[in-house]
């Protein structure tokens, strides 16, 4: 019997690589990029299962060119850039990693604000360029204590940020979610949060009524020296409209681990980081290291593993969102 053709599309850990190649025949990078788009397309007309990763874009093209796919497993929470419905109609299960990235994400939410309130990135270049000589009255920044601060999104991240505020000494915690709620923030719609919060977090996912949520009108709303971090989608925001805001010193400051050049399903998407951004000092950036923690990077490839086993062997998958026609 001819072993199940499996890819993934960017590099895998040795553990992962190790199980899936015991169940069928893997096709996988060796190194930090993902396949090139034609390597790929020479692989899925053959290819049986899928582990997909942020880097991925999976619509009715993608699969017209995959005829034997059964399952594509996203090895992610945020699948706005998989189309749950064309997989439905492909007959090809969508299966997501639903719960593992909240913990690692909510930290580093916190950890830019810091970063960002606290002027690190000023700081640790003082300190590399050798001019340091002991302290000085400079780079007085803003804490979390006695802070108001915003949450957008009241999710399982948002919510998670909240409970990471708690030792912190907040003043109070306003929550922006019409469809939900958390019995430590106060509801407040968004405008309200902008206007009266000093830390805000971006928690809320990519949709159809998200997409520039924060743009230019919202952002002459916002207190002035706010500081905002965005940990949800990068197009949640209009990156363009957050360089004019620091600009005019409306915003005090933007920390994101997430960007719009990423959300690679919108065709009117920029194709890089707004330079204006990247030049602007009062910034700090991460590379998308929201589950950048090496044990969590583990578990959600085991997880999108676990899927991809269960369909080979003819099994609903575990963490599958759809429920794909019959071939």
């Amino acid at each position: 019997m001819t072993r199940p053709i499996i890819v993934a599309s960017n590099r895998l850990h040795p553990a992962v690589a190790t199980r899936l190649e015991a169940v069928g025949e893997l096709h996988a990078p060796s190194g930090n990029n993902p396949f090139p788009g034609k390597q790929l397309d020479t692989l899925l007309p053959r290819a049986h299962a899928f582990m997909g990763f942020m880097t991925d874009c999976v619509d009715t093209r993608w699969l017209a060119q995959a005829p034997c796919m059964r399952i594509v497993a996203a090895a992610l929470k945020g699948f706005d850039s998989y189309d749950v419905k064309a997989c439905e109609r492909a007959g090809v299960w969508l299966s997501i990693v639903p719960d593992l990235l909240t913990e690692p994400t909510a930290e580093l939410a916190l950890g830019l604000a810091i970063a960002l309130g606290r002027h690190i990135r000023a700081g640790d270049a003082h300190v590399r360029s050798g001019s340091f000589t002991g302290w000085r009255p400079m780079l007085y920044g803003s804490g979390l204590a006695g802070a108001t601060v915003g949450v957008v999104g009241l999710g399982a991240v948002g919510r998670a940020i909240i409970d990471r505020l708690q030792g912190f000494g907040t003043r109070q915690v306003l929550g922006v979610d019409p469809a939900g709620s958390d019995d430590r923030a106060r509801a407040v719609p968004l405008h309200a949060a902008l206007e009266e919060s000093e830390f805000i977090f971006l928690a809320a996912p990519l949709t159809t009524t998200s997409r520039h949520l924060v743009d230019e009108e919202a952002l002459r709303q916002v207190r002035p020296g706010q500081l905002m971090i965005n940990i949800g989608r990068g197009s949640v925001v209009d990156e363009e409209a957050i360089a004019s805001a620091l600009d005019r010193q409306q915003l005090g400051g933007y920390a994101a681990d997430v960007f719009e050049f990423e959300d690679w399903a919108l065709p009117a998407r920029p194709r890089e980081v707004s330079a204006r951004l990247r030049a602007h000092p009062h910034t700090v950036f991460t590379p998308h290291l929201g589950s950048g923690v090496a044990s969590v990077r583990l578990a959600i490839e085991q997880r999108a593993a676990d899927n991809i086993i269960a369909a080979l062997n003819g099994e609903t998958p575990p963490d599958a969102i759809n429920r794909p026609r019959a071939r």
